[in-house]
């Protein structure tokens, strides 16, 4: 009697998380795993309705990998102890800032003519309207919510500001004279600007915060870095020459991938402790 045969075990596909903080989100991740199959690399994902949802999935395992915001990334990091690792990010995650604005005719000169002013932000949990610009307050002397009112725009919470929503609110606010200045991201401002949300000859720049990163692909500290090895190899050989991923990288925001850094997360995880946003 000839022995049976025996199967070969399947490589289980790596699990990616993400949240769908837009209707395109469906469009770019079905594009990338086709790409990944193209690359040999066995994959899937995961979407969730809000980062809070992936963080405990991806903590539970019951996704390999998170495309993180970078307040997930930090809530991952402290619910860790710091057993976690960033793998790769998109060109246009590094090295941002925020630009806190106000009227041209306004006698507001320095950060701290915003005492007793209106200060208006994005969302309560968006790192780059909220977060990171009311730190910077806070440092100059001007304590929010005691040495300035702030008004929130709640747009998606739970999304962590991936979406410009809560920050043309503040702009329009801005503009409206509901508020003394806003705080918004540098590109986003930009938009504003083109779009007429905010007229430059009305408007002006009063402070800058330092450059920080933003989202980042996370692997939690026990998964074997080999689970993740081809996933991150294709990535970063993803091009945007290539006309069957150059649509996908366009609605994702970036032209090239580059190897994942903690270095640009300083700023928030200061914000985090001094708001206690996780107590």
């Amino acid at each position: 009697m000839g022995s049976a045969s025996v199967r070969p075990s399947r490589i289980q596909p790596l699990r990616v998380g993400a949240v769908a903080y837009d209707p395109k989100v469906v469009t770019i991740w079905e594009g990338f795993k086709t790409y990944f199959e193209r690359q040999g690399v066995e994959m899937d994902f995961v979407l969730y309705s809000h980062y809070d949802a992936q963080v405990q999935a991806h903590l539970e395992a019951e996704v390999d990998v998170a495309w993180n915001s970078p307040l997930a990334w930090v809530k991952t990091q402290i619910e860790t102890r710091g057993a976690c690792r960033t793998l790769v990010m998109r060109d246009t995650d590094r090295d941002l800032t925020t630009k806190i604005i106000v009227r041209q005719s306004a006698e507001i000169a320095t950060l701290a003519d915003l005492r007793g002013k209106v200060v208006a932000v994005g969302a309560s949990d968006s790192p780059q309207a909220t977060l990171i610009p009311l730190s910077l307050l806070d440092e100059a002397g001007i304590s929010p919510g005691q040495g300035c009112r702030v008004l929130y725009h709640d747009v998606m919470v739970g999304k962590h500001g991936d979406h410009v929503g809560g920050e043309r609110e503040a702009a329009y606010a801005l503009a409206a004279g509901k508020a003394d200045a806003a705080c918004v991201l540098d590109s986003n401002y930009l938009l504003f600007l083109n779009e007429g949300t905010l007229d430059p000859d009305t408007t002006r720049v009063l402070a800058t915060t330092p450059p920080y990163d933003h989202c980042n692909f996370t692997a939690r500290g026990d998964l074997p870095e080999e689970r993740t090895q081809r996933f991150v190899t294709a990535l970063l050989e993803m091009s945007f020459q290539d006309p069957l991923v150059r649509t996908l990288m366009e609605m994702e925001g970036l032209k090239r991938w580059l190897p994942g850094r903690t270095t640009g997360y300083e700023q928030l995880k200061r914000a985090v402790e001094k708001f206690r946003f996780y107590a």
